[in-house]
């Protein structure tokens, strides 16, 4: 066994939450470090499935990538769903770590693992982290949110398409842009980030490729003459949630991890 403290210190050391952006909510939001944990289970998103899981497997320890307490909590009861589920996990004793934006950030975080998926080269952040706080300027390429980088060799959007679907195990993707526009330099930023589409076009990118996006932010990357790649939040990063069980399987032998079985995207494509 491993104080939960112990796995939520390496996880601040792999995912830092200097690294997470001001609006989010990182880090330990349920339970006791000072306990003990023999199993801990990753998962996405904290869903009344999955916290079941979670109590079927006797698990010490959740990581959720998403937070459960984002807003303010005025109440917390049986008559509501989260309330029932935040209870039980409570109850079980089971803390809830979640890494969120740090993680997407992180040297070895989401967007990084993302941009080595596609092969890029000459990979640096899209939103360098300021200088200070430690920060060296060698450590800035590699820190900060989003990523960017070069194909191995200049493709069309069709194609790039292609690859994200085959890469990422989807069936489909939804885009913005002219199907045989040249792609090359390509901006990465998981989950809900149409926000980069500025950062991506100043610095080149012919395609921002992120999970999902508001109508807007699509007329927008037709406004600059960018493409837009749209491959589920899910999609872009779940993968990421079982390479972390797999890290902390590696790190801490002495731990029984899983990535959540009961999981999966509530978005389906008729």
């Amino acid at each position: 066994m491993s104080q939960i403290a112990e796995i939520t210190g390496f996880l601040n050391q792999f995912a830092p939450v200097s690294l997470a952006e001001d609006w989010d909510n990182v880090g330990l939001l349920i339970g006791n470090d000072a306990n003990q944990a023999s199993a801990v289970i990753t998962c996405l998103t904290l869903t009344p499935d999955v916290a079941s899981e979670a109590i079927r497997g006797k698990a010490q320890l959740i990581v959720s990538h998403h937070p459960i307490l984002f807003r303010a909590v005025q109440r917390m009861t049986t008559q509501t769903w989260e309330g029932r589920m935040l209870i039980a996990l409570i109850e079980a004793r089971i803390s809830v770590y979640c890494p969120h934006t740090g993680y997407d950030s992180a040297r070895d975080g989401i967007n990084q693992q993302l941009a080595e998926l596609f092969d890029l080269s000459d990979i640096t952040a899209l939103r360098p982290q300021p200088a200070g706080d430690g920060v060296d300027q060698i450590e800035l390429k590699e820190l900060g949110a989003g990523r960017r980088g070069s194909l191995p060799s200049a493709t069309t959007l069709e194609d790039f398409n292609q690859q994200v679907k085959r890469r990422l195990g989807i069936d489909s993707v939804q885009y913005v842009g002219e199907p045989a526009a040249r792609i090359e330099r390509v901006g990465i930023a998981c989950g809900s980030a149409a926000e980069f589409l500025p950062d991506a076009h100043e610095q080149d990118c012919q395609v921002l490729l992120t999970g999902e996006a508001r109508f807007h932010a699509c007329l927008e990357a037709e406004t600059l003459g960018i493409a837009l790649v749209l491959a589920g939040h899910y999609a872009s990063e779940r993968p990421a949630m079982e390479r972390l069980a797999e890290i902390l399987a590696g790190e801490f032998p002495n731990l029984t991890v899983w990535a959540s079985e009961s999981e999966s995207d509530p978005l389906k494509w008729g």
